[in-house]
């Protein structure tokens, strides 16, 4: 998306970018989001992707205090700082959960009087090899109308609630779907969800993605289909997955989306 076209849109989206993780079920001697495929890092090809999505006019990097020096030097010698598409990208300092983080990206946008709200986007780096037209698909249903945005995937296997070693029931698979990101919403309303939770004491529940919180906050949450290729990268197993497709061919995340 050119200057003008970004600066024409409904409302300025925004993406929270999280790679303050550990990733410790991933193993290894570095942060998940540093680790590289191809000689490229899980932040690096996230960011990409937001990048060449054309949605986006803003980028906040979410990333741990000790390696804030490492990810701007890694990014300005990439290039994605100063980035050709000229979306403005930033380091913040995330916290210790990832909604500390969310809240610390949220808490750092700042918007312009004339600018009553936004589309803010919410997208784990670790999901490195989104495609861009999955990343305009949310932004795009946001932008219709909707208040909290998810992309979403059918569930393969068959699920069972349990209690400990016993199965309490089976879910209708038809009625479950994977959720992945990035999760898009309007921010005002996002803000809002958080600002309560976090003055809550005891609010009941611990949420494990933005989405969840909004569905406590009383926000009406849509889908848009997902893509497998926004997989997750959490395991070792998850990372030879990453490194095979990579090594076969490169993903898309660095072409403009078609749709």
């Amino acid at each position: 998306m050119s200057e003008s076209s970004r600066t024409s849109t409904r409302l300025p989206v925004i993406a929270l970018l999280a790679a303050a993780g550990r990733g410790t079920r991933l193993g290894g001697p570095i942060p998940k989001a540093f680790v590289t495929l191809r000689e490229r890092s899980l932040l690096e090809r996230s960011l990409q992707a937001m990048l060449t999505s054309e949605s986006v006019d803003e980028i906040i990097v979410l990333v741990s205090p000790d390696m804030e020096s490492y990810a701007r030097d890694l990014l300005t010698k990439r290039g994605l700082l100063d980035n050709p598409e000229g979306v403005r990208v930033r380091l913040v300092h995330g916290g210790g959960e990832r909604a500390d983080s969310v809240w610390a990206g949220l808490k750092a946008i700042t918007l312009n009087d004339a600018t009553p709200d936004a589309i803010v986007l919410i997208h784990d780096s670790a999901r490195a090899l989104t495609p861009p037209g999955m990343i305009a698909r949310v932004v795009r249903k946001v932008s219709e109308g909707s208040t909290a945005v998810i992309p979403v995937l059918p569930v393969a296997d068959t699920i069972k609630r349990v209690d400990g070693s016993t199965v309490v029931d089976t879910p209708n698979r038809a009625e479950l779907r994977a959720v992945q990101t990035p999760q898009g919403f309007l921010l005002s309303e996002l803000i809002a969800a958080n600002e309560k939770f976090f003055a809550d004491p005891n609010p009941g529940f611990i949420p494990t993605d933005d989405a969840s919180l909004m569905e406590w906050y009383g926000a009406e949450v849509v889908c848009v289909q997902g893509d497998p290729m926004a997989f997750k990268v959490t395991t070792p197993i998850d990372m030879m997955l990453a490194q095979r497709i990579t090594d076969e061919a490169e993903p898309t995340i660095f072409e403009v989306p078609g749709d």
